[in-house]
């Protein structure tokens, strides 16, 4: 048993132009920009940032914002030197599938599949927890729940996904363009956010600019929990604020940078990835980061943090309440249903895709990898995916698992940012359109970043995702390492080459079966 295997990046390019498991290419530059934009402005740009504002790191926000986009756009560059490299669905799976071997590949791609399903199922149930605020907003009563048996049913988490579900079967180019309109109207909603929200800003709410650094009070198992994994390490006391807030905020706000990884998924479908995917992942960061920054300078300019603190769940409504705009409040309800729609979307599109580059390889089944041959999408699976994000979402508390989204984007970073140093010593002779500047420096810190802010994430969020790490573990050596295409390759190639007895003599195995064994 060979863990270390490693499938050839010729390979990966053949496998996703197999009848029946191909996708159409039909995406664009400006198509990508949308999706990295859809899929990270979402309801977390009003949320996460108040939350983090006011129990981490008070006005300092704006740097925990900072930080988190310059450890995205070092992680995103390496994504984006592999997804010209090997421009096939799966993302960090295939990337790492090339360089560090079929164990590691299987973990990061359990781990994405934890990323994405967690948090196509959390903003789904937060979608519809929104629509009954603007149905409130309007004068209709709809609660976002209906008691069922003994659990409450919350039935827009099935609209939602049922909705894209759909528009996603019927063709990625349809879902784009729908995605097009409802991001541009959301853009529009944080626009006026900034704008007005500027207009009561007081300069003295921006200081202390970093609070000092101030104990929870608590020491009780249910505060040793919560505090981050790093300060449990080190032995410190459950803290808030100073500098280690800064970077606790940073885990934090990291959620509101996650999709851009999602993006890379779609390097199959993409016209001309060797250009496009470098153009729409950077440029849809930018402006993403930049969206972000503003609303933070005017959310702690408009209110002080221990305003927002006192808030049990603060968010930028709580900002504007505080300064007696409760107009505004309409607006944010509706941005945030906005933003949620489309994210949503391209969550969806993103698990199915990983899922269909892990059966493809036989890892899950492979008639998950099935498409259609009318519109080149993956129907049964993304109904499947669909389904499954629907039932979690509409009939559990899968809110309580939210940090599990980025410790699944994290682990991910990590291991592409090191993939990147082993790709170039493996494969010297490739030639991909986009490559990270200096050398390894830039792949080893966007490591390090990545890996650090995992470890600011909580106790109880390290303890989740090591028994869904192990759950992986028992599902690849009880099925997918036995039903690895790679490695009936393996068998044949080694049957060959002994000369089993009994056997019909076999043809040499192909360039890249003789390439794969020579690297393990």
């Amino acid at each position: 048993m060979n863990l270390l295997r490693t499938k050839s990046i010729e390979q990966s390019i053949a496998d996703a132009d197999e009848p029946g498991r191909k996708l159409k290419r039909s995406l664009s530059t400006w198509d990508l920009m949308i999706m990295g934009v859809a899929v990270a402005v979402g309801a977390g740009i009003f949320s996460v940032g108040a939350k983090a504002a006011a129990n981490f790191a008070g006005p300092a926000v704006t740097l925990s914002f900072a930080i988190a986009a310059v450890t995205c756009a070092l992680a995103i560059m390496c994504y984006a030197e592999f997804a010209t490299a090997i421009p096939v669905a799966g993302s960090a799976y295939v990337f790492t599938y090339a360089t560090m071997g079929e164990l590691l590949a299987w973990i990061i791609g359990w781990n994405l599949i934890l990323e994405l399903f967690t948090a196509a199922a959390v903003i789904a149930k937060y979608w519809g927890i929104y629509l009954s605020k603007v149905f409130a907003l309007t004068g209709l009563d709809i609660p976002p729940a209906i008691p069922l048996g003994g659990v409450d049913l919350y039935w827009g988490a099935f609209l939602i996904v049922a909705i894209f579900t759909v528009l996603l079967v019927l063709g990625t180019k349809l879902s784009a363009r729908v995605g097009n309109v409802f991001t541009l109207i959301k853009i529009a909603v944080v626009l006026f956010v900034i704008v007005v929200g500027f207009t009561y800003v007081k300069f003295e709410n921006y200081t202390p600019f970093v609070p000092a650094a101030e104990p929870t009070g608590g020491t009780g198992a249910a505060d040793v929990l919560k505090q981050s994994f790093f300060g449990f390490l080190t032995g410190a006391a459950p803290a808030q604020y100073g500098t280690m807030g800064i970077f606790a905020g940073a885990a934090l706000v990291f959620f509101a940078f996650i999709g851009f990884d999602v993006v890379a998924t779609s390097a199959e479908e993409v016209k001309n990835p060797q250009k496009t995917l470098p153009r729409g992942i950077f440029g849809g960061l930018a402006l993403v980061t930049l969206l972000y920054i503003l609303v933070s300078l005017a959310l702690t300019g408009m209110v002080s943090y221990t305003q927002l603190a006192e808030a049990k769940s603060p968010t930028l409504t709580t900002a504007f309440e505080a300064v007696g705009d409760t107009s505004a409040a309409k607006v944010i309800a509706f941005g945030s249903l906005v933003g949620l729609t489309t994210v949503i979307m391209v969550l969806l599109m993103g698990l199915s895709r990983v899922v269909l580059a892990m059966s493809r390889d036989g890892l899950l089944p492979r008639a998950l990898s099935k498409t259609s041959d009318k519109r080149s999408t993956p129907v049964r699976l993304q109904v499947i995916c669909g389904a499954a994000v629907a039932l979690v979402a509409g009939l559990t508390n899968v809110d309580l698992l939210e940090e599990m989204i980025n410790i699944g984007t994290l682990s991910a970073f990590v291991v592409v940012s090191l993939g990147i140093l082993v790709l170039r010593k493996k494969r010297p002779d490739l030639k991909p359109a986009f490559r990270v500047p200096f050398g390894k420096v830039l792949p080893i810190v966007s490591a390090v970043l990545c890996l650090y802010l995992m470890t600011n994430l909580a106790v109880e969020t390290w303890i989740f995702f090591a028994f869904w790490l192990v759950l992986g573990l028992a599902i690849y050596f009880a099925y997918g390492q036995r039903h690895s295409r790679l490695n009936e390759r393996f068998a044949e190639a080694n049957a060959s080459v002994n000369g089993a007895s009994g056997a019909a003599p076999r043809k040499a195995a192909e360039p890249e079966d003789e390439d794969e064994l020579s690297r393990t």
